[in-house]
């Protein structure tokens, strides 16, 4: 089973938010994201249309501290501070795949971060809500993304394992740290016909795709993952 590692080799160092504010012009940005697009993204099977075009708008460089631009585009997690990661492209671009988008869809993400997947969504999708445990990094990643002209994402600091029932029901649910099970409010808030994709585990995890239909709920095993966990009421239940 491939193993996708997303929480870097156990990196807890505390590290400055300092995001890129400025290009840095001796590196060809583009020109890195359009190579690992083709290499790691759709080179390793990720075949969706909307997807691909999304990867290759995103600068992943504006999302990640400025001492690691010249990392932007490699295939692989990186820390963005509060003990968190931005996630490898490609777990991006297959997260974002299962959730099989036609363009029209209103999603959920759970783990905002640095706000990388949720511009990707943003780019795909008309509408995006996402939730950050952190109000730090929430904060930070609200304002990055306003700044980038993503006005269809809206960021709240808040336990993602409660959902966001006010918003609710969701065509696609996309989770970016782990729990050790699935909670029950983000299937309750899936809507018919929707998916819910995330990983599931504690040391040893499992991404998982969740749907639902009108005959119930259905779980598929993709594979073997390695997120940051689930914090909040989440981690409660873990620990009881």
């Amino acid at each position: 089973m491939k193993i996708v590692l997303v929480y870097s080799f156990c990196i807890l160092i505390l590290i400055t938010s300092c995001f890129s504010g400025e290009k840095d012009t001796t590196i060809d940005f583009e020109k890195q994201r359009l190579e690992l697009v083709r290499d790691k993204i759709e080179g390793e099977g990720i075949k969706d249309s909307l997807v691909l075009a999304a990867m290759r708008k995103v600068p992943r460089h504006e999302f990640v501290p400025e001492y690691l631009l010249d990392k932007a585009y490699i295939d692989s997690p990186l820390p963005i501070g509060e003990g968190q990661t931005i996630s490898q492209p490609y777990i991006v671009g297959l997260m974002t795949e299962l959730l099989d988008l036609d363009g029209d869809e209103k999603v959920l993400e759970i783990g905002t971060g640095s706000g990388y997947q949720a511009a990707i969504l943003a780019e795909i999708v008309p509408e995006v809500y996402s939730i950050e445990i952190i109000c730090t990094l929430a904060t930070t990643a609200e304002m990055r993304l306003k700044t980038m002209g993503y006005d269809n994402v809206t960021v709240m600091c808040g336990d993602g394992y409660k959902g966001w029932e006010e918003h609710a029901p969701f065509d696609g649910i996309i989770v970016t740290c782990a729990p050790g099970h699935i909670p029950q409010p983000l299937v309750d808030q899936l809507a018919v016909g929707g998916k819910l994709v995330i990983p599931v585990g504690t040391y040893y995890q499992e991404l998982l795709l969740i749907t639902k239909d009108e005959n119930g709920v259905h779980q598929e095993r993709v594979i073997g993952v390695r997120f940051v966990p689930m914090t909040g009421e989440a981690q409660e239940k873990d620990t009881k």
